[in-house]
């Protein structure tokens, strides 16, 4: 049966503002159309309740949401590609913003980064204003580990005459600890990038929040780094 009309996700975003509206319910305005016998705003709710959380639905690819009850390829693109938007509007808009501490790092890149199921290794460039000046992805891992070479790290940075450079990886598990090679790998990068007289800034390691753990690690913070 169809929903009031003040209870229609367009409609009540259209009154009340985005704010008034559950998850599942600003999910169904990217699916538009349910199936037969489950209504968008549904489909939303078991998106949901599989996934846990936002962000995990929002790092599974599309292929992985295609597949789920009630999507299909294009429904599974839309959702995508709102997701994209949202962490690019994140970044947009710290955009002039140094990215002088890891609070800043984190917040600019946990959106893309904190819930994916696989590790990937980011070669954040920085102008002399600290400011963001692209972003190279060095390699994608599997759930475990990423596999880098300290060169590879530091050609974009040459490449580009950038500044300096931030690295920065996620760990699947959430937890932001490092690890023996997160810390070897750290201190070989040091030693290359000082040599080249480049600016290393930090190295973060970007979990997700749980109790009163830090959902990040900073090498800086941590005085691995001068």
């Amino acid at each position: 049966m169809d929903l009031p009309l003040d209870e229609r996700p367009r409609e009540k975003l259209a009154k009340l503002g985005p704010a008034a509206l559950d998850n599942a319910e600003l999910l169904a305005l990217f699916l538009r159309t349910g199936t037969k016998g489950r209504s968008a705003i549904q489909i939303g709710r078991d998106l949901l309740e599989h996934y846990g959380s936002i962000g995990s639905l929002g790092s599974a690819g599309v292929q992985e949401l295609a597949n789920q009850p009630g999507l299909g390829l294009a429904k599974a693109c839309q959702l995508v590609a709102a997701f994209e938007l949202g962490a690019r509007a994140v970044r947009e808009q710290i955009s002039q913003t140094p990215l002088d501490s890891p609070e800043v790092i984190y917040r600019t890149f946990a959106p893309q980064l904190a819930w994916l199921r696989h590790e990937r290794l980011l070669v954040v460039l920085l102008d002399t204003r600290l400011r963001h000046a692209g972003t190279v992805e060095i390699s994608a891992g599997n759930l475990t580990e990423t596999v880098a070479h300290p060169r590879e790290i530091l050609r974009p940075v040459i490449t580009r005459g950038a500044y300096g450079f931030v690295m920065i990886h996620n760990h699947p598990s959430g937890d932001p600890s490092p690890s023996k090679a997160d810390d070897h790998f750290t201190r070989r990068l040091i030693e290359a990038a000082d040599l080249l007289q480049l600016t290393f800034l930090d190295h973060l390691i970007i979990g997700r929040p749980d109790g009163g753990r830090e959902p990040y690690f900073s090498f800086r913070e941590a005085g691995v780094m001068g």
